[in-house]
């Protein structure tokens, strides 16, 4: 039977709100500069090949704040280079707030800004309908695989772009984290929309190994603070709940038995772990850099 609960998404201002909560409980937010700061310039060191300009696309680049830090991660290993930087994200308000950010940053004449409106999808229609054959030496999707409707095909696409020292990164929830967990018990019961993939990095990886492409897997530690979730009637406990299972008021809506279900396996050792009486759900993310196609036999 077709599930008549609510797509979480659907109601922007409740998902906001909840996706705020989350970054607020979560260490996902630090757990992304770890990797930028720290692994991600070794990543960045191999590419460009000596080129005194760089092709950046970011997929899905939000409010632009990772994209920036990224940016500077590059400029410090190749000091000096311009930069031309796709930017592909579907939401007005999103890219309007990484304008603002980028205006009131200093030092960033060595970038050339193109604001591409549009998801990823038309991105790739219109890159092909104006047979674009400019190459990337680096393309980042974060978070966002969960919004297309075929990732394997966008993974291909954006891949096709790359030079031949190019990379892709790929930014998900790890196949080792409580996300896939859940998703893989109750994704027919929670969701009624092509919207979310439920796709993690072990779908990923695999993809890619079957098509015998090369690549780097990086496991990111997170951790996500769910206590409040099993409070009965806490404000930010229904909200937290609304973000995990993607439905709006969960807590309200769902049937008894698919609640109970949920909340027992958020608490099951898979999910979580409890730590000083706060239960801490497996936030963990998974980085996966990727290899230009290899070319000729």
């Amino acid at each position: 039977m077709e599930s008549s609960l609510k797509c979480l998404v659907n109601d922007d201002s409740r998902y906001q709100e909840s996706f705020k909560l989350f970054l607020e409980r979560s260490s996902e937010h630090k757990c992304m500069q770890d990797f930028i700061h720290n692994l991600l310039p070794d990543v960045l060191a191999s590419i460009g090949d000596g080129k005194s300009h760089l092709n950046v696309i970011g997929v899905g680049s939000g409010a632009g704040e990772i994209d920036l830090e990224m940016l500077s991660e590059l400029r410090l290993k190749h000091p000096g280079v311009t930069v031309d930087n796709e930017v592909v994200e579907p939401s007005a308000q999103q890219l309007h707030n990484y304008r603002v950010l980028v205006s009131r940053k200093p030092d960033l004449d060595y970038i050339k800004f193109n604001w591409n409106k549009m998801t990823a999808g038309e991105f790739e229609e219109n890159w092909k309908a104006k047979k674009m054959t400019k190459k990337a030496d680096f393309i980042h999707m974060i978070q966002m695989l969960y919004y297309v409707k075929d990732p394997e095909a966008t993974i291909n696409f954006f891949h096709s772009l790359l030079n031949k020292n190019g990379k892709l990164l790929i930014i998900l929830v790890s196949g080792e984290s409580g996300w896939r967990r859940l998703w893989q018990t109750y994704r027919s019961q929670l969701s009624n929309t092509e919207l979310s993939q439920y796709v993690t990095t072990q779908d990923v990886k695999a993809f890619l190994e079957s098509k015998g492409v090369s690549y780097q897997n990086y496991e990111l530690p997170s951790q996500m603070d769910i206590t409040e979730c099993f409070a009965e009637g806490d404000e930010k406990g229904e909200l937290l709940l609304d973000f995990l299972t993607e439905v709006l008021n969960f807590s309200k809506t769902a049937p008894p038995d698919l609640k109970a279900g949920v909340m027992e396996l958020l608490r099951h050792p898979d999910c979580s772990v409890e730590s000083n009486g706060r239960i801490l759900f497996n936030n963990n993310l998974g980085a996966i850099v990727i290899d230009p196609l290899k070319t000729g036999c």
